[in-house]
């Protein structure tokens, strides 16, 4: 049985973003959708009495916010197979256990209530920082979440997060038939002037060689028409993605998950994009002891 692609959905504008962006991946995957709505109205309303025939007003938003996604989902993806469900927890709780059984979870860049200003939410916040599986944080510009570019940015990590996030990526532009871009950055080393032309070009050569292991890892999802461009740049790796997100669809990331460890697990260039980036942000999490791809 193939898992589902879960959608927080809590009657936003954002939220509707990401049910519409969710179902065109559901259906370039040939996946499941699964609308999560997270609700505690059982715990500020008490228990219906018995017999009553009024239901709770915040059990009836919750009914709505899900009948209402799914039927946009139903009428913008007819062949995609879409479900609902209301969760008795707070909503970061119900999205962390529902991506426990997901192909990925996606969300908005904001939820109901929060905030105008904020870049992003707090409950996206932190289910990219704790979830077992691939978060998908739907923000950008139309061109970014139309697709509009054909290019996936990967931006190549270690062995110790960049394995998951480069098989997601080339997985994500085979099935796009799009441009995948793999890019690492690269530091100059504080030295004199002229140590700094040697070391510039050592600096370099190691990212190129990270960025190909990066790529490798990848290597058992390639296909023959799968164009790959590769490119290393100077500069933080935060700013560097930052800037080459504004041409691509969508920008994939890795991101450590320590067992044992709680609390945001999630590098400074995971967190930049999250806020900053002018298409989604894919943070796919793998287990490893190895420092996150740009942690500075």
């Amino acid at each position: 049985m193939e898992l589902p692609l879960v959608v927080g959905v809590d009657g936003s504008g954002p939220s509707l973003a990401a049910v519409d962006w969710a179902v065109d991946e559901a259906a370039r995957h040939g996946l499941p959708l699964r609308l999560v709505h997270a609700s505690l109205w059982e715990r500020y309303e008490g228990a219906v009495p018995s017999g009553s025939t009024e239901r709770p007003s915040e059990q009836v938003l919750a009914e709505y916010v899900v009948g209402s996604a799914a039927e946009r989902a139903r009428l913008r993806g007819p062949g995609v197979k879409v479900s609902g469900d209301i969760l008795p927890e707070d909503a970061a709780t119900a999205l962390l256990e529902a991506g426990d059984d997901a192909a990925a979870v996606v969300i908005g860049s904001r939820g109901r209530g929060e905030l105008k200003g904020l870049l992003l939410g707090s409950v996206g916040l932190a289910v990219a920082g704790r979830a077992r599986c691939p978060v998908i944080v739907v923000r950008g510009d139309p061109a970014g979440l139309s697709g509009a570019h054909g290019r996936i940015l990967l931006g190549a990590g270690g062995p110790g997060t960049g394995g998951e996030a480069a098989r997601f990526a080339v997985r994500e532009a085979r099935v796009r038939g799009c441009v995948l871009d793999v890019v690492r950055a690269w530091r100059s080393p504080a030295r004199g002037p002229a140590e700094v032309r040697d070391g510039a070009g050592d600096e370099e050569e190691r990212a190129a060689a990270v960025l190909e292991a990066a790529l490798a890892a990848g290597e058992p999802e390639t296909s023959p028409e799968l164009l790959v461009r590769r490119a290393t740049a100077e500069g933080p790796a935060h700013r560097v993605l930052v800037d080459r997100s504004a041409a691509a669809d969508l920008v994939v990331v890795g991101a450590r998950r320590r067992s044992g460890r709680f609390g945001l697990q999630l590098g400074r260039t995971a967190h930049a994009l999250l806020h900053h980036a002018r298409c989604p942000v894919a943070v796919v999490p793998q287990r490893a002891a190895a420092a996150e791809y740009g942690e500075e």
